[in-house]
């Protein structure tokens, strides 16, 4: 099963309830203004800020 995109429509970062990108390649959900990324695991969105990467500044 892959990552539901319509999902995408509801979701929003925990952090700043902004818009998130879907990286597929790197199975991440992307808040650009937090510069955080967060996981999906098994096709699950892990959206608690403790668990999130940080994105450096020169990352897409």
């Amino acid at each position: 099963m892959a990552f539901d995109i319509k999902l995408m429509e509801i979701l929003a970062c925990p952090v700043c309830k902004g818009k998130l990108d879907y990286n597929k390649e790197a199975q991440e959900l992307i808040c650009k203004f937090d510069r955080l990324a967060y996981k999906i695991e098994n096709d699950i969105p892990v959206l608690l800020e403790a668990e999130a990467r940080r994105i450096n500044l020169d990352e897409k």
